[in-house]
C-alpha cells in the first residue's frame, strides 16, 4: 500500500501539470511543511477510511447505514478532542446529522466545516463495494459525493492536531444525513446546519465540485420544487375548442410551460424543468413518491393535469423575480379553464459574494504555494444545490468543492481520481492554518 500511495503522489504531480512542488513550497511556514509531511505520511490511513465507508451503505433512506457511517466519522473527530453529538432525524424522517465542536484556545475566526454522510445510491442498488480499479482511480457508492470529501476534511484536521495547531482553532463540524434527499419539513432539517452557521465565520465544504482539482465553488444556484396544477371542462373530443367548453387541462398545461420556455429561458443562470406531467379525465400525483397516475381516453376532453417541477436560480432576487413572472403567466387562463402554481421550500442560493471570492483567493494562494498550481471558481451551472447554500448571508466567507475529485457522480460509475486526495487534504489543512492565523487576501 505505501508503494501505491508514494506512486499516486508522483502521478498527481505529474497528470496535473503543476510546477515542481519543492521550489513552491518555498512559500510555506514551517508549521505548514509540517502539515504536508504529515499527509504524505498518512495516505495509506486515508486510503482505508475511505474504503471503510464507502463500503457501508448509506443511501439516504437506509437509517441504519447513515447512522453507521456518522459513527465512524464521529469516533474519528472525538479522538482529535471534538464534541460530538448526534442530532435525531425522527422529526424530519431522516437519519439525523453529526454536529462536532472544538472550542480552541485561539481567537481566530469561528469555522465551519460541512459534509454528508448519505449517498444516492440505496440498499437495492447493484452498486455497493469500492473497488481499486488501477494505480490512480477507484469507484464506489459516494466515493467522491462526498465521503472522499469527509475524509479529506478528516485527513486535515489529524494533519493540524499532530503540528500542534489544531488546539487554537475554533471549529464546527456538521455533517448532514440527507442532503441527497432531504428530509421535511426542511426548516427542521436543516436547523442544525442552520444554527451553526449563525454562530459561524466562514464556512467551507467539502463537495466534489465539477470534478476538477483546478476549480472551487464560490456560488451554487438555489433550487427548489414547483408544482402546476390545471383544470378544464370535460367533454366528447369532439367539441374540444367550442367556446363554451374551451380546449381542456392539458392544453392548458401546454400553453403555460411553452410560455415558461418563451419568456424566461433566456435569462443567465435561470433553469426551470418540468419533470413529471400527468392528464387526462382523473390524474393524482404525490410529491413524497415522485410518482403520478392518470386516467382518459382520446375521445375525451381532459379534466386534470399536474405537472412537477424544480427551479434554480443565482440569486434571492432571481428567485423571486422568477416565481413573480411565473405565477403571472399561469394566471392567464384559456377560456373554461384554471390554473395554480405551487412552490415548495428548497435549496436557497448561494451567491457569489466578494467574501467567498476572497475566500477562494486564499484557496488559490495556499494551491500555488504548495505547487499544485491555481484554482478558479467554477460556472455556477456546472454546481448544483448543496448543504453550503444554507450559510448564505450568514457567514462573511464560504466556500465548496474542495473534496476528492473524480467523474461521474450519482451514477454506477462513480469514480475517484485518488491522486488528488492527498493534493486536497494539503490545500484543506493549508487553508485552515492560515484562516486560524488570520491570514487573509485584500
Amino acid at each position: 500500500m505505501r508503494n501505491l500511495m508514494s506512486c499516486l503522489t508522483l502521478v498527481a504531480i505529474a497528470g496535473l501539470s503543476v510546477p515542481p512542488q519543492l521550489a513552491a513550497q518555498q512559500s510555506l511556514s514551517e508549521p505548514e511543511r509540517e502539515l504536508t509531511r504529515y499527509v504524505d505520511d498518512h495516505n495509506e490511513e486515508a486510503l482505508a477510511l475511505l474504503e471503510r465507508v464507502v463500503n457501508i451503505n448509506s443511501g439516504t433512506v437506509n437509517l441504519a447505514g447513515v447512522r453507521e457511517v456518522g459513527r465512524i466519522f464521529s469516533a474519528e473527530l472525538d479522538a482529535l478532542g471534538f464534541s460530538t453529538r448526534w442530532i435525531d432525524g425522527e422529526s424530519f424522517e431522516r437519519a439525523g446529522h453529526l454536529v462536532a465542536e472544538h472550542a480552541g484556545t485561539g481567537n481566530g475566526p469561528r469555522l465551519l466545516l460541512i459534509g454528508h454522510l448519505d449517498t444516492v445510491f440505496e440498499p437495492d442498488s447493484p452498486f455497493q463495494r469500492f473497488q481499486l480499479l488501477n494505480d490512480s482511480t477507484a469507484t464506489g457508492p459516494g466515493i467522491i459525493d462526498m465521503k472522499g470529501g469527509d475524509v479529506i476534511m478528516v485527513q486535515a484536521l489529524k494533519a493540524l492536531r499532530a503540528a500542534g495547531l489544531l488546539d487554537q482553532m475554533n471549529i464546527t463540524v456538521v455533517m448532514t444525513g440527507d442532503e441527497e434527499k432531504s428530509g421535511r419539513p426542511l426548516n427542521l432539517a436543516r436547523k442544525a446546519l442552520i444554527d451553526a452557521a449563525r454562530a459561524a465565520d466562514h464556512a467551507i465544504a467539502f463537495e466534489d465540485g465539477d470534478g476538477d482539482p483546478r476549480t472551487a465553488v464560490i456560488a451554487r444556484r438555489g433550487a427548489l420544487d414547483w408544482q402546476l396544477e390545471t383544470k378544464g371542462t370535460p367533454a366528447h373530443s369532439s367539441q374540444v375548442f367550442r367556446e363554451d367548453i374551451g380546449a381542456g387541462a392539458i392544453y392548458e398545461a401546454a400553453r403555460i410551460l411553452n410560455s415558461f420556455y418563451e419568456e424566461l429561458s433566456g435569462e443567465p443562470n435561470l433553469t426551470f424543468n418540468p419533470g413529471l406531467v400527468v392528464g387526462g379525465t382523473a390524474a393524482e400525483f404525490s410529491a413524497g413518491q415522485a410518482r403520478g397516475t392518470a386516467f382518459g381516453k382520446t375521445n375525451v376532453i381532459a379534466e386534470s393535469a399536474v405537472v412537477s417541477g424544480d427551479i434554480r436560480t443565482l440569486t434571492l432576487d432571481q428567485l423571486e423575480s422568477a416565481k413573480t413572472r411565473m405565477r403571472a403567466i399561469v394566471s392567464q387562463h384559456r377560456p373554461h379553464t384554471s390554473a395554480e402554481i405551487t412552490f415548495d421550500d428548497g435549496y436557497p442560493p448561494l451567491a457569489p459574494t466578494a467574501g467567498n471570492r476572497r475566500l477562494l483567493d486564499m484557496f488559490d494562494r495556499a494551491s500555488r504555494d504548495l505547487g499544485f498550481g491555481p484554482v478558479s471558481a467554477v460556472d455556477p451551472r456546472k454546481a448544483g444545490a448543496a448543504d453550503v447554500s444554507f450559510t448564505a448571508g450568514l457567514v462573511d466567507m464560504a466556500i465548496d468543492g474542495i473534496g476528492l475529485m473524480g467523474r461521474d457522480g450519482h451514477t454506477v460509475n462513480e469514480t475517484a481520481d485518488l491522486r488528488t486526495l492527498p493534493i486536497q487534504t494539503k490545500r484543506a489543512a493549508v487553508l485552515l492554518y492560515r484562516l486560524a492565523q488570520g491570514n487573509s487576501i485584500p
